[in-house]
């Protein structure tokens, strides 16, 4: 699977299960690790876990794997990687404290989602 596309249903399924704040950078040109990192914020642990699970079910559905996780159980934030896509999924505090958006951002390779245009 295209990185373009997991990075569409990761969204997705993040969206469904209202994930906050969903934010998608384009990193390909930045970075050799990714081309896509997702990020979102949960509203509680509980939430960080359950939204991580959630990505961990429907991906695998399209027979895939995360490559590696980081985080999980903790409720702070996690990682997954799917080699084209990263997504990470932080509490407020957590997202606030990184901030990969400021540390990423490189002109226009910032998109919302759902983009609303």
């Amino acid at each position: 699977m295209q990185p373009l596309e997991l990075k569409q249903i990761i969204c997705k399924e993040l969206d469904e299960h209202k994930a906050v704040d969903i934010t998608v950078l384009y990193v390909e040109k930045l970075t050799v690790m990714a081309d896509y990192f997702v990020i979102c914020t949960a509203k509680s642990a509980r939430q960080v876990n359950s939204l991580a699970e959630f990505v961990i079910e429907r991906v695998e559905k399209e027979g895939m794997r995360p490559l590696h996780t980081d985080g999980l159980g903790d409720g702070k934030w996690c990682v997954l990687d799917y080699g084209g896509v990263i997504v990470h999924i932080f509490n407020d505090e957590t997202r606030m404290f990184y901030c990969l958006e400021k540390l990423w951002s490189d002109g226009g390779n910032i998109e919302k989602y759902p983009n609303k245009d």
